[in-house]
């Protein structure tokens, strides 16, 4: 997910309308530019309306050959040392930890995922579970895993739910979500005893990072771009608050995330009013909040004003892999170079 010149209300303006319309509930050579944006129809997907395109980040690293080494000890991110003996039964708190057991080819080994995974190993995993802020360590531990690995402290280390799985005798480890995906990665493969692996996987990340913000840098402007989800605030839609995985590839592809501008965290609702008051030039999405919001027709009735805006009005509407846009794991760089491509496009064309 031609432009239109509209009256836009100034910076301070907009600030204060959508403040009160969110509610908040060394590395290798970077990678050769490749184009991100496919055709609406490509590998067989559900085909998209005219205007809108899917773009996809190409060349996710990979590790092959991974042979990982238990015991493994490492640093949970609440603080607390953890040796890590038996990954065999995995229960994986999101789709950034599974995306990273997918590279390591620990696909077998997702044992537990969430409710609203959107990975191969996720959908494939003996065991769905719903994660949120009230799950409880008798649920987890129900499910007779040999290790859990949370990926927010929020949720489960502040909540304590790791330290009630470690005293019942499982091991919990917590890579949380608010951190550099190059980090993420290490962390989150060290745990498996493919640390040497997980260095390979993050310096290919960061080496296309660093080319999503040097074509960034190019940009002639900063298109305006709103991140919507079908998640985040009681099944109501929201939108990608400054501190969501999101917020920050937009910010790193070079465009304005919308969310930011209210100083939001999180996802947070949005009103129809807020939405005409941004005046997005990109409306941004996930593949599988796009089947949760029931498609194309249906995320023009969850926001209808989205239709008033410069991106509803140009059918301008970007549909991304979930673990591209919403989570910052291996497929962040690869999904910002698309991002930063897609927009430098947008970018050189007339200002709306």
């Amino acid at each position: 997910m031609p432009d239109r010149r509209t009256s836009r209300p100034s910076t301070a303006a907009l600030a204060a309308c959508l403040a009160l319309a969110l509610a908040a509930c060394s590395p290798s050579a970077p990678p050769a530019a490749t184009t991100g944006v496919v055709p609406a129809t490509a590998g067989g997907a559900t085909a998209l309306p005219g205007g809108w395109q899917r773009v996809v980040g190409v060349d996710v690293p990979d590790a092959e050959g991974v042979h990982p080494r238990l015991p493994a000890t490492v640093r949970s991110d609440d603080g607390v040392e953890v040796t890590v003996t038996d990954s065999s039964r995995t229960i994986a708190g999101g789709d950034d930890v599974i995306s990273v057991m997918e590279a390591l080819g620990l696909d077998a080994q997702v044992f537990a995922a969430p409710v609203n995974t959107a990975t191969a190993a996720g959908r494939a995993a003996p065991k769905q579970f719903l994660f949120n802020r009230t799950t409880g360590a008798e649920g987890v531990l129900s499910l007779d895993a040999t290790l859990f690995v949370g990926n927010s402290l929020r949720r489960h280390g502040n909540s304590g739910l790791a330290g009630k799985l470690r005293d019942a005798g499982l091991p919990a480890v917590i890579v949380d979500d608010l951190q550099p995906a190059p980090d993420k990665v290490r962390k989150t493969a060290a745990l498996f005893g493919a640390a040497e692996a997980g260095e390979h996987l993050a310096t290919q990340v960061q080496a296309q990072l660093d080319e999503a913000a040097r074509i960034a840098a190019g940009h002639a402007r900063r298109p305006k771009v709103i991140h919507v989800s079908a998640t985040g605030a009681g099944g109501q839609p929201t939108v990608g608050g400054a501190d969501t995985a999101a917020a920050a590839l937009i910010r790193l592809a070079g465009g304005d995330n919308i969310g930011d501008a209210a100083g939001v965290s999180d996802y947070s609702v949005l009103s129809q009013e807020g939405i005409v008051a941004a005046a997005p030039e990109v409306i941004l999405v996930s593949e599988h909040d796009l089947e949760l919001f029931g498609g194309a027709d249906a995320l023009w009735t969850q926001y209808p004003t989205l239709r008033q805006t410069p991106a509803g009005a140009a059918g301008r509407v970007w549909v991304m892999p979930d673990v591209q846009l919403k989570y910052t794991s291996v497929a962040s760089g690869a999904g910002a170079i698309a991002l930063a491509q897609a927009l430098s496009a947008l970018a050189a064309d007339e200002a709306p």
